[in-house]
C-alpha cells in the first residue's frame, strides 16, 4: 500500500493534519464509541485496527483533538470517506466544510473514479458534487449489531 503525503492545512487556529503521530487516539475513540451513532460500542482494538489501516486526518485546535476523519482507499479508483466529525465545542464555524474540501483536495487523492461515504449529511457532501447512488446501482452487507456480539462474547 503506497504512503499518503503527510501534509497540514490552516485555517485560524485549527490545523488539518494526516500525521498519524499527531492523533489523540483517546478522544477520537470516546467520541466514536460513545457519542456517534454510527459506531456506538465500539470495541477499543476494532478502532485501532481502523486507524491503522486507514489515511487519517486530525482536526486540531492547538494540540487539543477538534474533529477527525479517515479515507480507505485504494489511492488509484476509489475512496471511502468515514467516521468524519467535529467536537461539539468546535461546531458552528464552518470546519465539517473545511475539512471536507481539504481531504478531497489532498494530492494523493485524486484522479479517483469513484468515492463513496455516509448516509447521511447529504447537505454538507452535495457541495462537493456527491450525489446519492441510484436506486439498483450496488448491494452492501451490513451487520449493525457485531459490536454488541464482540463485548457479549468478549473477543
Amino acid at each position: 500500500m503506497p504512503v499518503p503525503q503527510i501534509v497540514d492545512y490552516r485555517h485560524g487556529e485549527y490545523a488539518l493534519t494526516t500525521d498519524p503521530a499527531r492523533i489523540h487516539k483517546d478522544a477520537v475513540y470516546r467520541y466514536l464509541s460513545e457519542e456517534a451513532y454510527w459506531s456506538r460500542g465500539l470495541p477499543r482494538e476494532i478502532f485501532e485496527r481502523s486507524v491503522e489501516h486507514s489515511f487519517t486526518f486530525s482536526l486540531l485546535c492547538g494540540e487539543e483533538q477538534a474533529g477527525f476523519a479517515r479515507v480507505i482507499s485504494d489511492f488509484a479508483t476509489f475512496a471511502y470517506l468515514a467516521d468524519v466529525f467535529v467536537l461539539p465545542a468546535h461546531r458552528g464555524q464552518g470546519l465539517g466544510k473545511w475539512m471536507v474540501a481539504r481531504i478531497l483536495e489532498h494530492p494523493d487523492l485524486q484522479n479517483l473514479r469513484t468515492w463513496l461515504l455516509t448516509r447521511d449529511a447529504h447537505g454538507l457532501y452535495s457541495r462537493f458534487g456527491f450525489k446519492p447512488l441510484d436506486p439498483g446501482r450496488g448491494m452492501v452487507k451490513r451487520d449493525p449489531d457485531v459490536y454488541t456480539r464482540l463485548r457479549e462474547t468478549g473477543r
